[in-house]
Protein backbone atom coordinates (compact mmCIF):
# COMPACT_ATOMS: atom_id res chain seq x y z
CA UNK A 1 0.00 0.00 0.00
CA UNK A 2 1.34 3.42 -0.98
CA UNK A 3 1.53 6.15 1.63
CA UNK A 4 0.21 9.58 0.59
CA UNK A 5 1.95 12.62 2.05
CA UNK A 6 0.64 16.18 1.89
CA UNK A 7 3.47 18.73 2.06
CA UNK A 8 2.60 22.32 2.94
CA UNK A 9 5.32 24.93 2.43
CA UNK A 10 5.37 28.40 0.86
CA UNK A 11 8.86 27.85 -0.59
CA UNK A 12 8.80 26.38 -4.09
CA UNK A 13 12.38 25.12 -3.65
CA UNK A 14 11.41 23.30 -0.44
CA UNK A 15 8.30 21.79 -2.07
CA UNK A 16 10.49 20.59 -4.95
CA UNK A 17 13.02 19.01 -2.54
CA UNK A 18 10.25 17.32 -0.58
CA UNK A 19 8.61 16.06 -3.79
CA UNK A 20 11.91 14.59 -5.00
CA UNK A 21 12.92 13.01 -1.68
CA UNK A 22 9.52 11.56 -0.81
CA UNK A 23 8.64 10.32 -4.30
CA UNK A 24 12.05 8.59 -4.46
CA UNK A 25 11.08 6.76 -1.24
CA UNK A 26 7.88 5.52 -2.91
CA UNK A 27 5.41 7.96 -1.37
CA UNK A 28 2.60 9.63 -3.30
CA UNK A 29 3.14 13.35 -2.75
CA UNK A 30 0.52 16.09 -2.93
CA UNK A 31 1.45 19.70 -2.24
CA UNK A 32 0.07 22.97 -0.97
CA UNK A 33 1.60 26.45 -0.79
CA UNK A 34 0.25 27.52 2.63
CA UNK A 35 -2.26 26.54 5.29
CA UNK A 36 -5.32 27.79 3.43
CA UNK A 37 -4.28 25.97 0.26
CA UNK A 38 -3.62 22.90 2.43
CA UNK A 39 -7.21 22.99 3.68
CA UNK A 40 -8.44 23.30 0.07
CA UNK A 41 -6.40 20.21 -0.88
CA UNK A 42 -7.77 18.33 2.16
CA UNK A 43 -11.31 18.91 0.89
CA UNK A 44 -10.63 16.26 -1.78
CA UNK A 45 -7.68 14.24 -0.41
CA UNK A 46 -7.10 11.99 2.62
CA UNK A 47 -3.32 11.88 3.10
CA UNK A 48 -1.78 9.37 5.50
CA UNK A 49 0.70 11.97 6.82
CA UNK A 50 0.97 15.77 6.60
CA UNK A 51 4.30 17.64 6.64
CA UNK A 52 3.89 21.37 7.22
CA UNK A 53 6.02 24.47 7.63
CA UNK A 54 5.18 27.00 10.36
CA UNK A 55 5.94 30.40 8.79
CA UNK A 56 3.64 30.83 5.77
CA UNK A 57 1.40 33.61 4.39
CA UNK A 58 -2.41 33.57 4.60
CA UNK A 59 -2.50 30.76 7.22
CA UNK A 60 0.53 29.67 9.21
CA UNK A 61 1.31 26.15 10.36
CA UNK A 62 -0.22 26.65 13.80
CA UNK A 63 -3.60 27.62 12.34
CA UNK A 64 -3.37 24.81 9.80
CA UNK A 65 -2.66 22.17 12.46
CA UNK A 66 -5.51 23.46 14.62
CA UNK A 67 -7.91 23.32 11.64
CA UNK A 68 -6.88 19.70 10.98
CA UNK A 69 -7.44 18.76 14.63
CA UNK A 70 -10.87 20.43 14.52
CA UNK A 71 -11.86 18.32 11.47
CA UNK A 72 -13.47 15.08 12.67
CA UNK A 73 -12.42 13.19 9.51
CA UNK A 74 -8.77 14.23 9.66
CA UNK A 75 -8.03 14.87 13.33
CA UNK A 76 -6.10 11.59 13.70
CA UNK A 77 -3.84 12.29 10.69
CA UNK A 78 -0.21 12.55 11.85
CA UNK A 79 1.26 16.04 11.31
CA UNK A 80 5.02 16.56 11.18
CA UNK A 81 6.29 20.14 11.42
CA UNK A 82 9.26 20.84 9.12
CA UNK A 83 10.64 24.30 9.87
CA UNK A 84 13.72 26.46 10.37
CA UNK A 85 12.34 27.39 13.81
CA UNK A 86 14.25 26.06 16.82
CA UNK A 87 12.44 28.11 19.47
CA UNK A 88 11.15 25.92 22.33
CA UNK A 89 8.06 28.10 22.76
CA UNK A 90 7.06 27.63 19.11
CA UNK A 91 7.73 23.90 19.39
CA UNK A 92 5.44 23.80 22.45
CA UNK A 93 2.79 25.83 20.61
CA UNK A 94 2.88 23.35 17.70
CA UNK A 95 2.57 20.42 20.11
CA UNK A 96 -0.38 22.09 21.85
CA UNK A 97 -2.02 22.67 18.45
CA UNK A 98 -1.69 18.93 17.79
CA UNK A 99 1.60 18.38 15.94
CA UNK A 100 2.87 14.79 16.04
CA UNK A 101 6.56 15.66 15.55
CA UNK A 102 9.05 18.45 14.84
CA UNK A 103 11.89 18.36 12.30
CA UNK A 104 14.32 21.25 11.75
CA UNK A 105 15.38 22.40 8.26
CA UNK A 106 17.60 21.70 6.49
CA UNK A 107 16.28 18.15 6.70
CA UNK A 108 18.01 14.83 6.16
CA UNK A 109 15.83 13.06 3.53
CA UNK A 110 16.45 9.62 5.06
CA UNK A 111 15.44 10.78 8.54
CA UNK A 112 12.32 12.47 7.18
CA UNK A 113 11.33 9.30 5.31
CA UNK A 114 11.92 7.27 8.51
CA UNK A 115 9.76 9.68 10.54
CA UNK A 116 6.95 9.51 7.96
CA UNK A 117 7.07 5.71 7.90
CA UNK A 118 7.00 5.60 11.70
CA UNK A 119 3.93 7.83 12.08
CA UNK A 120 2.08 6.36 9.07
CA UNK A 121 2.25 2.83 10.53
Amino acid sequence: MSVTVLTVDDSRAMRDMLQHSLAAAGFRVIQAEDGLHGLEVLASEMPDVIVTDINMPRMDGFGFIKAIRDDILRRATPVLVLTTEVDAEKKNRAREAGATGWIVKPFDPEKLVEAIRRVAA
